[in-house]
């Protein structure tokens, strides 16, 4: 009897559940004939309509431009149409340039025809490709503008000398740890007539002592504008290359051996319209910096690591050059830069905007000066200075008005030089303390709390390691594109800010000791400045 009463139980469930499904509206969807022709286009998806089927090439090549690498590779999967269209509109790649590259250069630039911008990088510890690969790739994009060679150690004067007959439209080059020599760096410079950008970084082929055989001219000289050697053993021998660019504007050596002076003088006499100026780690005095008080146009003027430059070369410099509007200089604590050579710029050089002083020693009179004088002072960082304190501090506080930017580090700055800012410096938007030993969270928290808008980064680990110098340039590795603020070093808890953005803040200041600290505080600061006005 129980079973039975289950039995119809359960049938009535079933019943009802038909009834429920039968009642239930169904979604119909009416496809004509012509509707069909074009769901077979694929422009119907599931009832709905595929709109970008209908964008033209060139439109949809623009919608991939705004995407990153990582999404127009994941685009490219898409369909056979998105994967050409990626393809014929990718300018720009990057390659991992071993030998077993060769064998895929043909398939690849099939895909890749329209690639304007191209880097070659080779791990160390690996083959990298040979002149075959590289003269391949140039027969295949002979409308390569910029090229960026890393550590292509099996690439000889024949490959690039053929490279170069392939691809002169050229406009940017940039070589690093490579092992041609003076003959392939001629066949660029011979060929590659519009070429603009120079970068060499630690080019093992040139042959060193008095039988180096000099580098360009060249037809490329007349319209190169940038120039930067760097890590060179033998960098004189760009001195003819160098003298002969009558057109310029930013000249960058790093690290050089060799004396610099002659070839300073070389470029005071022939080259006019020079703008931009590096010179770090190199030996060079003041007959060179007095030279190059002749370059009456130069805007930015890096003095870093040059202990034989004195207060007279930086003078002659601050005398002629009034247009100065950017100028860092580490003393490596040498004390023959200071007061005297930064007086002469107070006076001279209305228009600076940035100065950078590491390992100089300036007093409360010349920092008073620079405020006074300096009504375009937008941004300045002292470190490694024994006499900057609170009293300079508060001396420049209520005399820099147009004042946005300040990064203090390894100075006897202490809660009262913060005290200081907190009526000082009307336009201060940032201000950034590292290895203040009397500065103090507290110090920095009060400041948060009497300047709300004011932006305080304050850091008091101490490194291990300390290196002050203020130059970043040279031959870019920007191609590796790893800004500095996105690397995460773990450091021990320090209480600080009571801010929420506290923790990544100290996280991030903690990697940046001595070079880096400035140099990626100042990035970012004028990140729009960076380049000459040309």
């Amino acid at each position: 009897m129980g079973q039975s009463n289950s039995s119809t139980a359960i049938q009535s469930r079933r019943e009802s559940l038909h009834r429920s499904y039968r009642s239930r509206p169904k979604k119909i969807f009416t496809i004509s004939s012509m509707q069909i022709e074009r769901l077979n286009d694929d422009e119907l998806t599931d009832g709905v309509r595929d709109y970008i089927s209908n964008l033209p090439d060139d439109c949809l090549a623009c919608i991939f431009h705004f995407l990153g690498s990582g999404d127009r590779k994941k685009c490219s999967l898409v369909c056979r149409r998105w994967l050409e269209v990626e393809g014929k509109n990718r300018q720009r790649i990057s390659l991992n340039a071993q030998a077993d590259l060769l064998p895929l250069i043909s398939t690849l630039f099939s895909r890749f025809d329209s690639v304007t911008k191209l880097a070659l990088k080779c791990d160390r510890r690996s083959v990298s490709i040979g002149d075959d690969a590289l003269i391949s790739i140039s027969e295949r994009c002979r409308n390569l503008t910029r090229l960026k060679l890393r550590t292509c150690r099996e690439l000889t004067d024949a490959g690039m000398t053929e490279f170069a007959k392939n691809c002169r439209g050229l406009k940017k080059l940039s070589c690093g740890s490579c092992t041609f020599g003076a003959k392939g760096m001629n066949a660029i410079l011979e060929n590659c007539a519009s070429l603009e950008e120079l970068s060499v970084k630690r080019l093992r082929g040139i042959s060193d002592g008095g039988a180096a055989e000099p580098i360009g001219p060249g037809l490329a000289a007349a319209s190169l504008k940038m120039i930067c050697l760097k890590e060179l053993y033998n960098g004189l021998c760009f001195s003819q290359l160098i003298g002969g660019s009558k057109n310029l504007r930013s000249l960058k050596l790093f690290r050089c051996s060799g004396d610099w002076d002659i070839l300073l003088q070389l470029v005071a006499e022939e080259v006019k319209g020079l703008v931009e100026l590096h010179l770090e780690k190199l030996q060079v005095s003041d007959v060179g910096l007095a030279a190059i008080s002749n370059c009456l146009d130069l805007e930015i003027l890096h003095l870093v690591k040059t202990p034989e430059c004195t207060n007279f070369g930086l003078v002659s410099v601050a005398e002629r050059c009034r247009v100065l509007r950017k100028l860092h200089i580490d003393g490596w604590k040498a004390n023959r830069i200071g007061d005297e050579g930064l007086v002469a710029v107070a006076k001279n050089c209305p228009h600076l905007q940035e100065l950078v002083l590491i390992g100089v020693n300036p007093t409360k009179d010349s920092l008073e000066m620079l405020a006074s004088n300096c009504q375009n002072l937008e941004r300045l960082a002292l470190c490694g200075s024994d006499t900057v304190g609170d009293a300079a501090i508060s001396c420049i506080a209520t005399k820099c008005i147009a004042l946005k930017k300040l990064c203090l580090k390894s100075c006897p700055v202490s809660n009262h030089g913060m005290e200081a800012l907190a009526t000082g410096f009307p336009n201060l938007v940032k201000v950034k303390v590292k290895k203040c030993g009397g500065v103090t969270c507290d110090g920095a928290d009060w400041l948060r709390s009497a300047r709300g808008s004011l932006a305080v980064n304050l850091d008091i680990v101490e490194p291990e390691h300390q290196n002050a110098s203020a130059s970043d340039g040279g031959v870019q590795d920007n191609g590796v594109e790893f800004p500095l603020e996105a690397i995460q070093i773990a450091e021990p808890s320090v209480a600080s800010s009571s801010t929420v953005r506290s923790n990544s803040i100290r996280s991030r200041l903690g990697l940046f000791s001595g070079r880096s600290f400035v140099v990626s505080t100042l990035r970012r600061w004028s990140s729009a400045g960076n380049s000459s006005r040309s």
